[in-house]
């Protein structure tokens, strides 16, 4: 008899662990708490790396067709305050640049066609192990039984607290998150050439942008405050001209200007961490993706890692009929490898923002520290060049 599987959360995480899962042999159902057509704006964008399109393709996903809205962005182009180039860094020649959204619709339509069921509007509120299976109750007042429960739930994810009501919360970083998209091709003088993330460290603010194949920018800042904001602290007119105003006359970056071109600003929103996950399982639930381990997203490993969680899954379970002995296989495998990228990912957020003297020092060392890292080869390679064996179709 094929086991069940409920999925909590229908992100990156949720949906990719679903067809691993389906693949292993299970009979998964997806729960989405948010209504079908509601993307969750977060972040705007993001990359997929080398390493995360590895795990699509052991996935048995075209990489090409998952992430056909998206764009290459192989490199990356560090600058300092004055807007000089510290580092030309690799990022990996197919690490790929899309929407959020779109790909939580490529991963989706992927697990659609596989006759994978996704339930939207569907909250989870708590969840009880049992010996024989586990029970979720969502806000809506249903309940599901299933042989196994999957909390891919985010940062604030219910099954984690399920598991563990001691387990630790996410907490403020003191730097907020805004991304955008400009209306349509700027000005040449404003356009990196296309491939090549360009990322500054500007007076006030750390900012980001990209030239899109179409010419318009994506970008992102992360200004710096104290306290996080509420959801309403802002309007989308005042959001934007606050953004502006920060970024006046900064010469690190030309990020004024693309905000005031962009007919698409998202954001506020908190940059926030999770400390190290005391209880990642049960002996019939488990965590991955966020809910498991959040990454910096100065790491650009979020979505890349939730991808590996969910082949790890589907090999562990693939491999281990008794469903407890197969997710202590997963964490065994997994949790070294996401807390060691977790730790690379937040010593990037150190020095987004300094003050004059620490920011002077900091783009006169960059440039050597960046050479010395590099004098063997990329610094970066254990994490891109990770690979996992196929899950059988």
């Amino acid at each position: 008899m094929t086991k069940t599987v409920a999925v909590i959360g229908g992100g990156v995480a949720g949906t990719a662990a679903a067809i691993a899962l389906q693949s292993a042999g299970f009979d998964p159902v997806i729960h989405e708490r948010h209504e079908r057509g509601v993307a969750d704006e977060r972040g705007a964008f993001l990359s997929v790396a080398v390493n995360g399109l590895n795990a699509l393709r052991a996935l048995g996903l075209d990489p090409a067709k998952v992430l056909e809205r998206g764009f290459p962005t192989p490199v990356m182009a560090l600058r300092g305050a004055s807007g000089r180039v510290l580092a030309d860094l690799s990022l990996g020649e197919t690490t790929t640049t899309i929407r959020r959204a779109d790909l939580y619709a490529g991963l989706r339509a992927e697990a659609e066609a596989r006759g994978i069921p996704i339930v939207y509007g569907a909250a989870l509120t708590g969840a009880v192990t049992g010996r024989d299976g586990v029970e979720a109750e969502f806000a809506d007042g249903r309940r599901v039984r299933a042989d196994l429960l999957v909390g891919a739930d985010g940062l604030r994810s219910r099954t984690r607290q399920a598991l563990d009501p001691t387990a630790s919360v996410p907490h403020y970083l003191g730097l907020l998150n805004a991304g955008g998209f400009t209306a349509g091709p700027v000005e040449p003088r404003l356009a990196p050439p296309p491939g090549v993330m360009q990322m500054a460290f500007g007076r006030r603010a750390f900012f980001g942008w990209v030239t899109a194949p179409d010419g318009s920018v994506w970008w992102f800042a992360n200004p710096p405050a104290k306290r996080p904001i509420e959801a309403d602290s802002f309007t989308p007119e005042s959001w934007k001209a606050h953004l502006v105003a920060l970024f006046e006359g900064d010469p690190s970056s030309p990020a004024a200007e693309l905000i005031r071109a962009s007919d698409e600003v998202v954001g506020p929103w908190n940059t926030e961490d999770l400390g190290p996950v005391r209880v990642w399982r049960d002996d019939r639930a488990v965590l991955v993706g966020d809910a498991a381990h959040a990454m910096a997203p100065t790491s650009g490993q979020g979505a890349s890692q939730a991808l590996e969680d969910a082949v790890v899954l589907g090999h562990s379970l693939r491999e281990h009929r008794e469903i407890a002995v197969g997710l202590a296989a997963y964490e065994a495998v997994r949790r070294p490898r996401v807390e060691k990228v977790a730790a690379h990912g937040r010593r990037g957020n150190n020095n987004k923002v300094l003050g004059p003297v620490g920011a002077a020092i900091r783009d006169a060392m960059l440039p050597m520290v960046f050479r010395m890292l590099t004098r063997k080869g990329d610094p970066q390679a254990w994490i891109y060049d990770h690979r996992l064996p196929p899950l059988a179709a």
